[in-house]
């Protein structure tokens, strides 16, 4: 067997989902090719070679590539496609955006979100916003999958001496499709889906302006800030906030709930966070059901206590 997997990444760097793919593609077994296809992406490239498990690199530069625009990718995936028996990309913003379009190409049907692996032709994903597990066996070959990153750890970043092959960007037509520009939301905070500790707020915060308990919280914590649909339906936050089927999925150590109700949309977003706690004046709120830990209360009075009480521990720690 050999899997191409394609990996998303910052030019100068491999993003940790890759790394979560590539503990996926080594329990699939056989030879591993990461494909870094960008612009001035030597440092991607090498990154990956260090990887423990890759076998070889394809290195494609050019400046077309440089925004990662599905359809480009694509021609570039489609070329080294035929060799292998597996493609994986991770359940990321960029994978969804490329494996449909190249299972498209290839004529084969694509599994999404892959959560395990059991065997090279078999893997588990959720269904029902993640209320089933459902195991798929692929019958037709390549096997294309994207991989959630949540679900698997992060493969070792080094140890690794993969050979490099540069191959140069031929293009069948131009790409229908141009880089126009780029809104890049800057934070000093942890990014949402590699963070440690996560506070989210929903709908029960009522205005944009009593979010700012949620960021002291956060800050206090050192955590990333999430939102249900609702808060960021409402404007309370941007869409990059949101947390859920239709948002982000997280998994950190520590996942805060406040005033979040529990819909099986947002759940299947964050239910595999290690430690949940849930602050809801509604002692019968769906999310204490998976909740370690509930606080059932006016979230008014409980944050403000509970942000007091961490700044007086940080301090006398630090005294």
């Amino acid at each position: 067997m050999s899997i191409l997997l394609i990996a998303e990444h910052t030019q100068n760097a491999l993003a940790p989902s890759t790394l979560c793919t590539l503990t996926a593609a080594s329990k699939i077994g056989g030879d591993i090719t990461v494909l870094v296809a960008g612009h001035g992406c030597e440092g991607a490239a090498k990154a990956a070679a260090a990887c423990a498990g890759v076998t070889k690199v394809i290195h494609v530069d050019d400046p077309s590539l440089e925004h990662a625009i599905a359809e480009s990718v694509v021609e570039v995936a489609l070329a080294h496609a035929p060799s292998h028996s597996h493609i994986l990309a991770p359940g990321t913003t960029f994978g969804k955006n490329i494996l449909p379009r190249l299972a498209a190409r290839l004529d084969v049907s694509q599994v999404s979100d892959v959560v395990d692996v059991i065997s090279p032709d078999t893997f588990v994903h959720p269904i029902y916003a993640g209320n089933a597990m459902e195991h798929v066996k692929v019958l037709v070959s390549p096997v294309v999958a994207t991989i959630r990153p949540t679900a698997f750890a992060k493969a070792p970043d080094q140890g690794g001496s993969a050979s490099t092959q540069k191959v140069a960007y031929q293009s069948a037509a131009p790409a229908p499709t141009s880089f126009v520009s780029r809104e890049v939301s800057k934070s000093e905070r942890p990014e949402l889906t590699a963070a440690r500790v996560v506070v989210s707020g929903g709908r029960a915060l009522q205005s944009k302006e009593n979010f700012v308990l949620i960021e002291k919280l956060a800050d206090t914590l050192g955590a990333a800030i999430g939102a249900s649909r609702a808060a960021v339906d409402a404007g309370y936050v941007p869409n990059d906030y949101q947390v859920g089927q239709t948002g982000k999925v997280v998994a950190p150590e520590l996942y805060i709930a406040i005033g979040i109700s529990g819909a099986i949309q947002h759940l299947a977003g964050m239910k595999d966070s290690k430690v949940i706690v849930a602050i809801n004046k509604d002692a019968d709120a769906p999310i204490f059901q998976i909740a370690d830990y509930g606080l059932v209360g006016d979230l008014f009075t409980l944050i403000p206590e509970l942000t007091g009480a961490l700044e007086a521990r940080a301090k006398s720690k630090a005294s």
